[in-house]
């Protein structure tokens, strides 16, 4: 996300909980978040928000989702030198019609990077406000 030296890794997860329109998203997750908020991310996806930590949220995709129901995804933000990181791990409770599938994700790895890469780059321009 790129060199804030003075800014916290909390703080850009508050700036991220406090403002979620920043993420790529609409519905009912517009402003501050909060574990059990349900909303639509960019393309129609609806998630649930599962749970807020220090330095990372977590959300569990619902039924709808192009990924299926059940993935949980967690951004974690972390910084190294004054560096800010946003790592981002996903994971099934069980597989779906698309693990294993080749094509499929790879369509979802390019629209989880392409996604998540304008998420960070707003967070780097936010992160001054935090």
């Amino acid at each position: 996300m790129g060199l804030h030296p003075f800014t916290e890794p909390d703080a850009v997860l508050r700036q991220l909980t406090d403002h979620f329109w920043l993420f790529p998203v609409s519905g009912g997750c517009a402003g501050r978040i909060r574990a059990g908020a349900r909303c639509e991310l960019l393309g129609g996806n609806p998630v649930e928000v599962e749970y807020i930590g220090d330095d990372f949220f977590q959300i569990n995709t619902l039924p709808g989702h192009q990924l299926g129901r059940g993935m949980h995804i967690r951004f974690a933000f972390s910084r190294t030198l004054g560096f800010h990181t946003m790592t981002v791990r996903a994971w099934h409770d069980r597989p779906t019609e698309c693990t294993g599938e080749v094509f499929c994700n790879g369509v979802n790895r390019a629209f989880a990077w392409v996604t998540w890469r304008v998420l960070a780059k707003t967070l780097y321009v936010t992160a001054y406000a935090a």
